[in-house]
C-alpha cells in the first residue's frame, strides 16, 4: 500500500505546483491513409519559483583545542666539565616538532658530543589519536649545565610537512646518522 501512495503523492505534488497555460489553437492530426500535417499544442509551463540563498545560523561544530600549560616535571640535567673552558651556564636543550592529522610523541634518546658540538638525537613517533585538520607542537627537553657549546638537533622519524620543522635535521633511522654523529661520544642516553 505504501508503495502506491508515495508515488501518487509525489505526482500530485508535482502537478499542483505547476501552472499550465495553453497557448495557440489545438488541431489533432487526422488519421487516414494519407497523413496530413497537424499542429501540436504549445504549452507555457510556469514551475514553482525557487530561490537559493544562504543564511547565517549558529550551529555546534566539534573543535579540538590544544592548550599548553606549565607544569612541574622531572627534567634530566646534564653537567659537563670541559678542560680549559671556563664558566658554565645552564640552558635547556629543547627539541620540538609541529605535527598535524594525528598526535605524535617526541623523546630525546641520546646526546652525543664531539669537540665543542652537541648532537641532541630525538625520536618522533606517530600515535593513533586523530586531531583532524589541526596542528600541534610536541616537545621534549633536557637541562644542560656546560660551557658555551654548539647544539644540533636530529630527529629520527618521518619529517612532518610543516615549515617549523626545518630547524631540525631528520633521518629515517639511527643507521642514517652522518658518520661524524655516529663517531661522537654518547654523553647521555634515555
Amino acid at each position: 500500500m505504501k508503495k502506491i501512495i508515495i508515488p501518487l503523492l509525489a505526482i500530485a505534488v508535482t502537478i499542483m505546483s505547476c501552472d499550465i497555460d495553453k497557448k495557440g489553437k489545438v488541431d489533432l492530426p487526422e488519421v487516414d491513409v494519407d497523413v496530413e500535417d497537424g499542429n501540436l499544442p504549445k504549452f507555457d509551463v510556469d514551475w514553482a519559483d525557487v530561490d537559493v540563498s544562504t543564511t547565517t545560523k549558529t550551529v555546534e561544530v566539534p573543535k579540538v583545542v590544544v592548550v599548553m600549560e606549565e607544569e612541574e616535571v622531572e627534567v634530566p640535567t646534564i653537567d659537563v666539565d670541559m678542560p680549559d673552558e671556563g664558566e658554565k651556564f645552564e640552558q635547556d636543550l629543547v627539541v620540538e616538532a609541529e605535527v598535524e592529522n594525528v598526535e605524535h610523541d617526541i623523546n630525546i634518546r641520546e646526546i652525543r658530543a664531539s669537540n665543542k658540538r652537541l648532537y641532541v638525537i630525538a625520536t618522533l613517533e606517530e600515535l593513533e589519536t586523530d586531531i583532524g585538520d589541526k596542528k600541534m607542537r610536541v616537545q621534549d627537553q633536557v637541562s644542560l649545565n656546560a660551557p658555551d657549546l654548539d647544539v644540533k638537533y636530529i630527529v629520527v622519524g618521518k619529517k612532518p610537512n610543516r615549515i617549523f620543522n626545518n630547524r631540525n635535521m631528520y633521518v629515517n633511522s639511527m643507521n642514517d646518522l652522518p658518520s661524524n654523529v655516529k663517531n661522537a661520544e654518547v654523553i647521555y642516553t634515555k
